[in-house]
């Protein structure tokens, strides 16, 4: 994902310097016109606007809070971060800047890695307002759409966690919905299409369901990552003492499917695998 929208900054003519834990991701985007660094401080150190897209929470703490990245910061730079981060962590990032007399904004990105490289990402973007002003023309670079969420950037983390949770349901019905139709026999592939026509109209309902039915050779995402969403949502919920018991089956759903071998296996096509799999254990 973040070598996705990393050349979509490119491509627009903005001057870019990149920085990957896995030093061979930064040569294509070298390639195309990027400098490279050796470290994040280093990326950073005179630049205007710094994103980071890392995978968690435990990437962000090691690259963003263990580092030197907020320090190394110059005065009236904006880090953005696009991740999907925990509503405790985004909280945090806050405060860390701040003390520090920096600036953080909360812009997590709804979208799959080839969504990304088409600029139709969905931007959900939180901070403060001047801070917001300034990075908004960077983020149209690679979204279709942008929504603000106030100066709190845990919001806007909050609101991520919040989508990929109906995804993850979007993802779960889906599964159940084939192993129906397949028990009709009835080919899912024309399944997913009436129903969607009929019901939904959805991009989102045609893409995945062409994921989930032909797998991708690279996952997009993987069950981990959808473990690791869901498991933010059930957390963010319990703050609050909010009860979430679809999330919790799709908790359990998840850990089953990983422990059957597909954590690395595409979100997805993996949960309807293990959804396919259960089903026919049990006839």
């Amino acid at each position: 994902m973040g070598s996705a929208i990393t050349s979509r900054l490119i491509e627009s003519g903005h001057s870019l310097t990149v920085w990957n834990r896995t030093a061979s991701k930064v040569k294509p985007l070298v390639e195309k016109g990027a400098a490279s660094a050796a470290s994040p401080s280093e990326a950073v150190r005179e630049s205007e606007v710094v994103f980071t897209m890392l995978m968690d929470d435990h990437a962000v703490v090691e690259v963003v809070l263990n580092g030197d990245l907020i320090e190394s910061l110059p005065n009236g730079a904006v880090h953005v971060s696009l991740s999907t981060l925990s509503v405790q962590l985004s909280q945090q990032l806050t405060i860390e800047h701040s003390v520090r007399k920096r600036t953080f904004v909360a812009a997590p990105v709804f979208g799959r890695p080839n969504v990304a490289a088409e600029g139709k990402l969905w931007t959900v973007v939180a901070g403060r307002p001047d801070a917001v002003e300034k990075v908004r023309p960077l983020l149209e670079t690679f979204s279709r759409g942008i929504t603000m969420l106030g100066d709190k950037p845990y919001k806007a983390h909050a609101m991520k966690i919040g989508g990929n949770f109906l995804i993850t349901a979007m993802i779960a019905s889906l599964s159940e919905g084939f192993v129906y139709a397949e028990s009709q026999s009835i080919d899912p592939a024309q399944y997913a299409e009436v129903v969607n026509s009929a019901l939904f109209r959805s991009p989102f309902y045609e893409a995945y369901s062409g994921v989930m039915l032909h797998p991708p050779d690279v996952p997009g995402a993987t069950v981990a990552l959808g473990q690791k969403d869901v498991r933010l949502f059930r957390e963010s919920a319990q703050a609050t003492s909010t009860r979430t018991p679809l999330a919790d089956h799709f908790a359990e759903q998840l850990h089953e499917a990983a422990e059957a071998g597909l954590r690395d296996r595409d979100w997805a096509a993996g949960y309807y695998q293990f959804v396919r799999s259960v089903s026919h254990k049990s006839e």
